[in-house]
């Protein structure tokens, strides 16, 4: 009944929470009323102070030495595998680039920014295919009506992704995934799913699923393999200071590789591409693999050079890339230095700030659609995030209110992006892969619902310009 205070739980804390209407849930010590949190509450109770590493909690003044060597946000020893900067990109030129918001320039500026980005299109194929596909091993999940609409939309893409992995013949044992931006693991859980459906006795021999993810993750998937011999682990890492070269467990086997990802957010996707493709592995050696494997080919026992077949696996600590498949998104949080096709850039004469106006254009691909001058709630622009990670709002759409329609503004942004992801494929070409830009995904399910595929190329597709279709 409103109003009414609840009683104190037993065992639970009695700190009256005045935001909340409610009593604080933090379970006591034995004989305690109050938590750590509260204790200052108790008669003769230490003080509490801040943290003075984390100010978002506090701690007793008399055993603040004791917590300082076991806070989380104490400064932890650095991993093998991490070495500052590696995928980030040259500086250069960044630093001094003054960020200008779109409401802030003139309709000449803006104008002339939408004359340099129609010059910078013309001659790319704007027409993307449609390919939704599915993969069964998702659909006793799909069909199961415990699941809301956030947990079917999930669904429905792991599973359009796990199909577009088996039709390049990227899905199947004998490699190792690696799954940036992995939040809680689910894309993985999928892929191991779908392999152990096949063969449930060989899928552990010569699999390893690789989880990436900068940010401490409750609720991970992962537990649910700990007994079934797969070798699953998670590096808590920004993908920005990660050696691939340097992780153990890719260095034990040596199993080739497959890039996955579900959503990289912004500049995350190029450094996830530079992480997979320009590891120590690449260097001096750019020559691409004459061949990629098929799913149909027998899966083989633990030598890795029989896994490539006539692939040439070079005397490294990693095995090659096969190939990968990212679902790309929030392209308004890309950056200049991490942003892998500045050479693409450069080509079509643009530089550090058409690409920073581009990338806050690109947001009007999902929020264009709000009418200007109308009192109406925003777009759903939060079913693109994968599993629950939070992501920045894009700018909104009615900074240039009267300059474009809504519907003018959602084919800039969606230009933008095919412009910024074009300069992606141009990477992955000059590193020996095809790549293709697909919608993989109905625009009811997400609105950003672009995925990136790559192969290695043959000698002859590797002189030709990428498709971006």
């Amino acid at each position: 009944m409103a109003g009414v205070v609840p009683d104190v739980v037993p065992g639970r804390c009695g700190f009256f929470v005045e935001k909340k209407k409610r009593f604080c849930k933090m379970i006591v010590g034995s004989g305690k009323g109050f938590c750590g949190e509260h204790a200052v509450m108790e008669e003769g109770g230490s003080r509490r102070i801040t943290c003075p590493l984390d100010p978002k909690h506090t701690v007793s003044e008399d055993k603040l030495d004791k917590h300082l060597k076991k806070c989380n946000s104490r400064q932890k020893p650095k991993p093998v595998y991490y070495v500052e900067n590696i995928n980030a990109g040259a500086a250069e030129g960044d630093e001094t680039l003054q960020q200008v918001s779109l409401c802030e320039r003139s309709r000449t500026e803006l104008d002339a920014v939408l004359a340099k980005l129609k010059t910078a299109i013309r001659g790319l194929q704007c027409d993307m295919e449609d390919r939704v596909l599915s993969h069964h091993i998702l659909q006793e999940e799909l069909n199961n009506p415990s699941n809301g609409d956030s947990a079917h939309k999930h669904l429905k893409q792991q599973s359009s992704i796990l199909g577009h992995l088996e039709k390049l013949g990227l899905l199947g044992r004998g490699r190792c995934f690696v799954e940036f931006g992995a939040g809680r693991g689910k894309l993985s859980h999928w892929i191991h799913e779908s392999l152990k459906s096949h063969d449930p006795l060989k899928t552990c021999k010569d699999l390893q699923l690789l989880l990436v993810e900068r940010c401490s993750t409750r609720f991970k998937v992962d537990g649910k393999h700990q007994d079934t011999g797969v070798q699953f682990e998670r590096l808590q890492v920004d993908i920005q200071h990660l050696d691939l070269s340097k992780v153990p467990l890719l260095r034990q086997k040596k199993l080739p590789l497959v890039g996955v990802g579900k959503h990289l957010c912004g500049a995350a996707t190029d450094l996830a591409l530079r992480c997979l493709l320009e590891t120590p592995r690449f260097r001096g050696n750019p020559e691409p693999p004459l061949k990629r494997l098929r799913t149909s080919e027998p899966a083989a026992d633990p030598d890795p050079g029989s896994v490539c077949g006539s692939l040439p696996v070079p005397d490294t600590d990693l095995g090659p890339v096969l190939g990968l498949a990212v679902a790309l998104c929030c392209h308004h949080r890309c950056e200049w230095r991490h942003y892998v096709g500045q050479q693409f850039f450069l080509q079509q004469g643009l530089g550090a700030a058409e690409f920073s106006v581009f990338c806050r254009m690109s947001s009007w691909a999902t929020c264009g659609l709000r009418p200007t001058n109308q009192d109406c709630p925003p777009q759903d622009t939060t079913s693109h995030r994968g599993d629950d990670d939070e992501h920045e709002p894009a700018e909104e759409a009615d900074v240039v209110n009267g300059f474009l329609s809504a519907a003018e503004r959602e084919q800039v942004g969606r230009l933008c992006k095919l412009l910024i992801d074009s300069g992606r494929l141009h990477f992955l070409q000059t590193k020996g892969f095809s790549g293709k830009l697909t919608r993989y995904a109905d625009h009811r399910v997400t609105l950003e619902n672009v995925l990136l595929t790559a192969v290695p190329s043959t000698h002859a597709e590797s002189s030709s310009v990428p498709s971006t279709s």
